[in-house]
Order: structure tokens, then sequence, then C-alpha cells
């Protein structure tokens, strides 16, 4: 009730409820969300330093690690300090352009990440199908207008959401029920009618998510046939290896984005305190595990971490 009261107080603000009915564990709750913040602000800042001082790591691999580590701490970062701030200290009120930038941040660079994920599967893809090609296939010049154009995808797409929010009149509460400034979440609480807004966003979503889900998973299929012709097993072995790790992280980020986007479309009757877990996991996990599988699991970036522990050690 107070929650309501301050709201009709403060048009500019929106208050965000957090997990509705698990008020009570919001502490216990933003303990293992901010353990995996922290090891993802590590993981990823370790990966940009290690292949920035490593010459031997400036190639197409790790320059697309590189852009998915960026993506995933202005991803994780937008969100994970709000939230705790949220848990932790019962901080509510947000203002609305604040609101507005979080959620143009979140939407612009989930799709910067997928899109990533694509271009890191291609790379793959040449690297195995295609070896004595690579370096004249995935030059400089090419990976810097492949990062560019998934990067121009990701604010050209998601640009409209925040400039169709300013302009809808909100005349009902400012009470947000979720933990971030979800897009559906918001517009639930305009006044008119939001029916095209909501399918432009579905829509966005869904090919954006689709397209790039269809050509990675035909990346990986033509990865797995030419890995199965390896002649020596131990080869096959170790390909197979990374590969199933990379797609493990695949599998995690577009089955969260799968369930999100269903949710909104047809799951009416799923209970809202699971979709907003499985929406923070959307949000939380891919950043927690990107520096693990694609980090701790590259035998280069280890040795280098490794070595270079042993030196501050001796």
């Amino acid at each position: 009730m107070g929650l309501a009261n301050k709201s009709q107080t403060s048009p500019d603000t929106f208050l965000l409820m957090g997990i509705p009915g698990l008020e009570h564990l919001h502490v216990w709750i933003g303990i293992p969300f901010c353990s995996m913040y922290v090891v993802a602000v590590v993981g990823n800042v370790t990966i940009l330093a290690v292949v920035r001082a490593e010459r031997s790591l400036h190639e197409p691999m790790f320059f697309f690690l590189c852009m998915l580590s960026i993506t995933d701490l202005v991803l994780s970062t937008s969100t994970l300090p709000r939230m705790l701030c949220l848990f932790w200290l019962g901080a509510h009120d947000i203002a609305f352009d604040a609101c507005l930038a979080q959620m143009f941040f979140i939407h612009s660079f989930t799709a910067m990440e997928s899109g990533f994920f694509l271009a890191m599967a291609f790379d793959r893809y040449v690297a195995i199908c295609h070896p004595l090609r690579h370096t004249t296939i995935l030059t400089h010049a090419r990976i810097a207008k492949m990062g560019a154009s998934v990067v121009l995808r990701g604010v050209a797409f998601f640009s409209p959401h925040p400039i169709l929010l300013k302009q809808l009149p909100y005349c009902r509460t400012r009470i947000i029920a979720h933990t971030y400034c979800e897009f559906m979440a918001v517009v639930k609480l305009a006044c008119v009618d939001t029916g095209a807004t909501k399918r432009y966003s579905l829509s966005v979503a869904s090919v954006i998510g689709s397209c790039d889900g269809f050509f990675i998973a035909v990346s990986y299929v033509l990865i797995l046939r030419a890995v199965f012709r390896l002649p020596s097993r131990e080869a096959s072995f170790k390909a197979l290896g990374t590969c199933g790790s990379h797609v493990c992280v695949i599998l995690v980020f577009y089955s969260t984005a799968v369930f999100t986007f269903l949710t909104h479309r047809f799951g009416h009757n799923v209970a809202p305190q699971i979709h907003i877990f499985i929406a923070n996991m959307y949000l939380l996990v891919p950043p927690f595990l990107n520096p693990i599988v694609y980090g701790i699991r590259t035998k280069k970036i280890r040795d280098h971490v490794l070595s270079s522990l042993k030196v501050k050690v001796t």
C-alpha cells in the first residue's frame, strides 16, 4: 500500500517491486546474484586484459570473445547493481529516464550478445571446416565490420523502445512488478492501447533470435559433420569437447530467452515469480558462464593466467 501511495506522488519515477511474493527472501536471493556478478566482472575483465597483453591471442576467435566480454560487462552492470540496491537497500524508486535507459541497454545488448554468439559460431565453422583459409576469410577489417554490424543492429532495432514508451501516457499505477525495467512490464502500465507497440517488440525479438539461432545451429551442424570426418579420434574428441561447452552456453542463453518470449506471448498462467526468476537468469547466467567456458576452457588464456599468477607468487 505504501508503494501505491508513493507512486501517485512521484510522477517522474517508477517503483520496482522485485520478485512478487518473495519479498521476504530478497536479501538471500541477492547473495548468489551478487556472487555471479562478481565472477562475471572479474572473469570478463581478465579475458580482456589477457587478450590485450598477449599478442599470440590476437586472432579472430579472441577478438570476438573480447566483444562478447564487453557486451557481458555492460549487460550485467546495467542490471545487477540496481537489482542489488532493490534487494538489500529497499531502493524501489527508479527515475523514468533511468528506467528507459536501462531498458535500452538490456534489450540492445542482449541482441548484441546473440549476434556475437553467431559471429563466434561462424569463426569456429571457418576454423574447423576451412582451416587453410581462416586468416584470409576473417581478416581484421572483416572482423571489425562484423562487430560493428552486430552493434548497429542492436542499437537500430531497439532504439525505438524508449522512444515509444516516452510518448505513452501513464495514468495507472507506477509499480513495475519486476526486478528491472523490462519493456513488457513497463508498457503494461500505459493507459492506452499498446497492441502495436507490443507486437513490434515481440516481432523484433523473435526475428533476431530465430535468425541468429538458425544460423548458429547450421554452423555447428557443419562443424560436427567435419569433426566426425577427422582421421584422429583424439582430435575429434578435443573438437567435440570445445564445441560441446560452447553449445551449452548458447543453449542456456536461447532457452531462457525463448521461455521469456513465450511467457509474454502465451504464458498468461505462468506464476510471476517463475517468469521473473527466469528473466533474471536470462541476463545473469550468460555473463557468468561465458568467461568460464570461453576463458578457462581455452588453453591459451588459461596458460597465460596461470603463468601470470606464478610470476606474482614467486
